[in-house]
């Protein structure tokens, strides 16, 4: 199967949560034969901070502009059993437009931030997908599920919605020697955003302050760098993925915290979630509805609501995390790898095709 994707970024994980899925997915496609062409716009951003600029498992390509590509890029298209387009695309609507315009593929929209583009359609607009677009595509995936997924397809008339949660290739996310740069009883890997800064504060800037004797690694982008750190406070910018499985190992525990557009409709893991617990190390997490779903919050994961539950998790004794991380470890490694998504990925697209073959046959007798 030849699959094209205009996607926001394969290449650069920095500031987003797209790239690594893409990774995780797109190379677990390739291992199973199929032919994946990647479209990136070359944003500056991305551009200074890119991971790699080829890719051994997909066919990558960088453009400028969407005018200076749209032949070669329609084209390609055009030659795909599958053309998908996604949230935080540039221009996406526009794509989309010209991706929905072709009878012969597949037409999908991949929603990496579904609350998000929902908040914004009912706001006016979200820049990279249209209301009136989502009825027109053959499936529309999410990376959250529950709820989200009967308004997708009842209030804004997707025909086919369904869920696409993040994911981890555990051949790059694994358990490795800790490195003293990144070594703390307490890490949170997360870009700055104002939704979910309170938490921030209270699950982890507030435990740090308690905690004098205690280390904390804070790893993410775009932080205020002149705001009054606690000095047992480690900033770092930018981890790249490379070293995430360093960061995770060094870290006796690591903390998730989720945005609160997420929060809200539930159903939403984090890609940090698997990349920590397939590196073996224990989570600690807020809640939302459907966590339940995806690990055990007694058995496999460590539910805080507040400064107080931080600090208590912060003493758990070494040999219960332990027991609580390796849980979550094969947790993820049955049900959360690229390898998962990608098969289901693949029966989603088997089950949009027979949905448009029968409307295509009902519409034509």
């Amino acid at each position: 199967m030849k699959i094209t994707i205009f996607g926001l970024t394969i290449s650069s994980s920095w500031g987003n949560g797209h790239a690594t899925p893409y990774r995780a997915i797109v190379r677990a496609l390739s291992q199973m034969g199929h032919e994946v062409h990647f479209f990136e716009k070359d944003a500056p951003w991305y551009h200074l901070r890119r991971d790699f600029a080829e890719c051994e498992y997909c066919q990558l390509t960088f453009y400028s502009a969407w005018p200076e590509i749209r032949k070669y890029a329609l084209e390609t298209a055009r030659e795909s059993d599958v053309v998908l387009t996604a949230s935080y695309l540039p221009d996406g609507h526009i794509i989309s437009d010209e991706i929905l315009s072709l009878g012969q593929p597949l037409r999908v929209f991949y929603d990496m931030d579904t609350p998000v583009t929902l908040r914004s359609l009912e706001d006016g607009g979200a820049g990279y997908v249209r209301r009136d677009q989502i009825p027109e595509f053959d499936l529309v995936l999410s990376f959250s599920g529950g709820p989200i997924l009967r308004r997708l397809e009842q209030h804004y008339g997707a025909r086919l919605a369904r869920p696409l949660y993040g994911c981890v290739d555990p051949d790059i996310y694994c358990r490795v020697v800790p490195a003293p740069e990144f070594a703390c009883d307490l890490s949170y890997m997360g870009t700055f955003a104002e939704d979910r800064q309170s938490k921030v504060e209270d699950l982890f800037l507030a435990p740090a302050s308690r905690y004098p004797e205690k280390e904390f690694v804070l790893a993410g982008s775009m932080y205020p760098w002149d705001w009054q750190w606690p000095g047992n406070v480690r900033r770092v910018e930018h981890v790249s993925p490379g070293e995430h499985p360093a960061f995770y190992s060094s870290s006796r525990l690591t903390l998730n915290i989720t945005r609160s557009e997420m929060a809200r409709w539930g159903w939403c893991p984090s890609g940090r979630f698997f990349e920590a617990s397939a590196c073996g190390t224990p989570i600690v997490t807020d809640w939302w509805e459907g966590l339940d779903a995806f690990f055990d919050p007694v058995r496999e994961v460590h539910v805080i609501t507040s400064t107080e539950d931080a600090d208590r998790a912060l003493n758990i004794p070494g040999h219960e995390l332990q027991m609580l991380a390796a849980r979550a470890r094969q947790r993820t490694l049955d049900e959360h790898t690229g390898r998962v998504r990608a098969v289901q990925l693949l029966r989603y697209l088997e089950e949009a095709r027979s949905a448009s073959t029968l409307k295509l046959q009902t519409e034509a007798s």
